[in-house]
């Protein structure tokens, strides 16, 4: 409360009197928690990336000595660690027998055997914080941060689509669209535009032989990984390109395929009209454009109760909008809302869209588009 009442004996005299103690008190318990959960995203984002986790589910409680010799780590650091796991009330610590135990419901959704690891969210943290000075940079001088300053950027997001996409593609993302799996099973001419490491991609590759897949993406890295996950499964049917979309509206091959996809993909675009254009002529006319993207408002005042809003911000600030910014685009943003994409598909020409949701997926709308 002392640093409270200094607090308010700096504001002016006017205004002391209807200044709020317990509400900025309250603010503050807020921000400490907020500190100690941006910390804790970091060292999940450490205990993934090591298997810290993954070895504790398999292990009755043990000591530091034993979980590092178990994960072939380091013991000193992984003490450390057990101390943020332990007061962030992740780990269970007996301190008569300094053992340490991951209880099995906290297992279920932190590693990786799990439906949804969680622990793969924290990440993220982790990547974004590598660019805090160029970003620091961007909002004085305006500019953006290149893809090429994000060392694990796609492998994190290869990761998020591997729990939320590919386990979702057969079952529920392409039965949106009625007929569609059959029509692949039958053989159609598929494009995957911003493609990434092209993880959905070569899944649908391998389940659906008869159909032939391309994937466009800007980053040469990820290009390459997709083109070396295609050789070591077989694919034989799908091709990939590292290729700038942002002219696509003019370079598009006319009525080419069948059906076209993006994931999450049309946000961090350059030009994303251009891009959504682009798709609009290189569809055939009984074809069909999928889109998964984030779900949320155009008005950041209808955003306020979303539950991954501030996190889905944040990496639209050091992320989607500055990649889009460095390349001179339009920096259009993750939260670019469900108004902005229906008015950017209407221009794109577009005559009919539907917006679908999954019940597994609380991030992402489908937007289900014919020409």
């Amino acid at each position: 409360m002392t640093e409270t009442r200094q607090f308010q004996s700096e504001i002016p005299a006017e205004t002391a009197a209807a200044f709020d103690s317990a509400r900025a008190e309250a603010f503050g318990e807020r921000l400490v928690d907020l500190f100690n959960s941006g910390a804790l995203s970091l060292m999940l984002s450490i205990g993934h990336r090591t298997g810290l986790f993954d070895t504790m589910a398999g292990m009755d409680a043990a000591t530091s000595e034993a979980i590092a010799a178990k994960a072939g780590l380091d013991e000193r650091y992984v003490r450390e660690w057990l101390g943020a796991m332990t007061v962030g009330g992740i780990v269970e610590h007996d301190p008569e027998g300094a053992t340490y135990r991951l209880p099995a419901e906290h297992a279920a959704i932190m590693t990786r055997s799990s439906d949804e690891n969680f622990a793969i969210y924290g990440q993220f943290i982790g990547v974004l914080g590598s660019v805090e000075d160029d970003i620091v940079d961007c909002f004085r001088n305006g500019g953006g941060v290149p893809y090429e300053r994000y060392r694990r950027f796609h492998e994190v997001m290869a990761e998020d689509s591997g729990q939320t996409v590919l386990p979702a593609l057969e079952g529920h993302i392409l039965p949106l669209v009625p007929g569609l799996s059959d029509r692949l099973a039958q053989g159609i001419r598929v494009l995957d535009a911003g493609c990434g490491r092209g993880k959905a991609l070569n899944l649908m590759a391998r389940l659906f032989p008869n159909s032939r897949f391309v994937g466009y993406d800007l980053s040469e890295e990820a290009i390459a990984y997709a083109r070396n996950e295609a050789r070591e499964s077989g694919n034989a049917n799908v091709t990939f390109e590292a290729r700038d979309l942002s002219d696509f509206d003019r370079t598009a091959e006319p009525e080419a395929f069948d059906l076209v996809t993006t994931f999450d993909a049309v946000h961090d675009q350059k030009e994303p009209l251009a891009l959504l254009k682009g798709i609009h002529r290189t569809l055939k006319p009984d074809g069909v454009y999928l889109a998964q993207d984030i779900r949320g408002h155009s008005h950041v005042h209808l955003n306020t109760d979303h539950p991954l809003g501030p996190l889905l911000y944040t990496v639209s600030c050091m992320h989607c909008m500055t990649v889009s910014l460095a390349q001179g685009g339009e920096g259009l943003g993750a939260m670019w809302g469900e108004e902005k994409a229906l008015d950017y598909l209407a221009a794109a020409g577009f005559a009919e869209t539907e917006v679908r949701t999954l019940e597994h997926d609380i991030q992402n709308n489908y937007y289900i588009c014919r020409p």
